[in-house]
């Protein structure tokens, strides 16, 4: 295995899981990288730039929506990209896929090392690092090399276990995943620190919470061109902070001013209640509905009203026009919903390195038939943050898993369970409560 740079193939070397790890670049940025990067330099300045060009992204599975992270993230001159995939290239891969065409002879070639020659292209100055197996079968320590991990169209269990390593290593985590024209992105930073620039008030700032999930936490003058403190601008560190894709993605509620207000439940996206629904699909049963299937169809139509009705939400905002046009979406691939999610998620990875911005907080949810990306923040009532799962030297992190009922992981493997998970039985299916994908 080898990393293709602007000078040829680099040598291997890593740290034996089977990925090329090469460190980030030494000196500051070039006259050749100021002129390359002077339209972004100039949005969010030469500090920024810096951290974009030391940070090592892993990204893991290459279709569609990792093809627009990738060219954005790349585009923008981070320092390396690993990106992970033990899957083959198909037929059906090249509808949607840029990095792939039929007269590179694609089909058959791993997925990850044959869009790895044009990510390459895009950028020469990054370094692109190609690794083919399975990430299930990745430890622990494998997530600590990267600055950010980003895992695009896996199963809820395979996240949920990834983010466990990534909280383990201290270390960023995103999920996205689309599905026709429906799609999502979720964030746990942990705790993020950013700093906002902004004009002073007659009052001073105080230092505290804003929400339950953003706090105060400095202020301090702007410096002038001489030197001198600002009388007008201040600098803010913000910080915010994060739970984790297992209670996220499910047993989390919505923000109480949107419960509070009868007006505001009836516009939260019943997308939400059917990702939800998927994501416990395939966790019991190890794929996604069919629609020949109509004891599966009963079962996920049952899982989509339990979600929309955990989240408070109304029951007539979920129409069976909608369930119909999510369940002929699921797995399918559109290049401008894979576009839309794909910048969206780059970008917050870019501010995420510059500090400077807002980032998500802690899930967009696309539906493109509204042409709507809303955010939600979904967490616990509990602690947040660093708090939620204690990190190495501040306790026990599998006993506390163990307890939300996540098996530990072991050293053989994030996807390493150690148990048999049996199939439950589908229940009795009632004939109205099957969603016809053929009307």
């Amino acid at each position: 295995m080898e990393t293709s740079t602007r000078d040829g193939p680099a040598e291997s070397h890593g740290n034996g899981n089977g990925s090329v790890l090469l460190p980030p670049s030494e000196g500051g940025i070039s006259a050749d990288e100021i002129a390359l990067y002077d339209r972004q330099i100039r949005l969010w300045g030469m500090k920024a730039q810096e951290k974009i060009r030391n940070a090592r992204i892993l990204l893991i599975t290459m279709k569609a929506l990792a093809n627009e992270i990738a060219k954005n993230l790349v585009l923008a001159g981070i320092g390396s990209l690993t990106v992970v995939d033990h899957e083959t290239v198909t037929e059906a891969d090249l509808g949607a896929q840029f990095f792939l065409s039929t007269e590179d002879h694609h089909v058959g070639m791993n997925r990850a090392v044959a869009a790895s020659a044009a990510i390459q292209r895009l950028n020469p100055r990054v370094r692109v690092a190609v690794d083919t197996a399975d990430i299930r079968t990745k430890p622990p320590a494998f997530f600590a090399d990267f600055d950010i991990v980003i895992a695009t169209d896996l199963d809820a269990q395979t996240l949920n276990v990834i983010n466990t390593a990534t909280r383990l290593n201290n270390r960023a985590f995103y999920a996205a995943s689309s599905h026709g024209m429906y799609g999502f992105i979720f964030a746990d930073l942990i705790e993020h620190d950013f700093v906002i620039e902004r004009t002073k008030s007659n009052l001073a700032t105080s230092l505290g919470p804003e929400t339950k999930t953003r706090s105060i936490v400095a202020v301090s003058p702007k410096k002038d061109s001489s030197g001198g403190d600002d009388p007008k601008i201040e600098l803010v560190t913000k910080r915010e902070l994060y739970s984790t894709w297992l209670l996220a993605s499910d047993v989390s509620k919505l923000p109480d001013d949107i419960l509070k207000s009868s007006r505001r439940r009836k516009v939260v996206t019943p997308v939400l209640s059917c990702l939800r629904a998927l994501w416990e699909f395939t966790t019991l049963y190890g794929g996604v509905p069919s629609s020949n299937d109509h004891a599966a169809l009963a079962q996920f139509t049952r899982l989509c009203g339990d979600k929309h009705k955990a989240l408070g939400l109304p029951v007539e905002t979920l129409r069976s026009e909608v369930l119909r046009s999510f369940l002929q979406n699921i797995g399918a691939e559109i290049a401008p919903v894979t576009a839309v999610l794909g910048g969206q998620l780059a970008q917050d990875v870019i501010n995420v390195l510059g500090q400077t911005q807002q980032p998500i907080q802690n899930f967009v949810i696309f539906d493109g038939s509204t042409l709507d990306a809303n955010v939600y923040a979904l967490h616990p009532d509990d602690a947040l943050g660093k708090a939620l799962l204690l990190l190495p030297g501040s306790g026990s992190v599998g006993v506390q898993m163990a307890g939300m009922g996540v098996p530990a992981i072991s050293n053989g493997g994030v996807g390493t369970f150690g148990a048999t998970i049996l199939p439950p039985v589908v229940p009795s299916v009632d004939p109205s409560q099957v969603i016809a994908l053929d009307d």
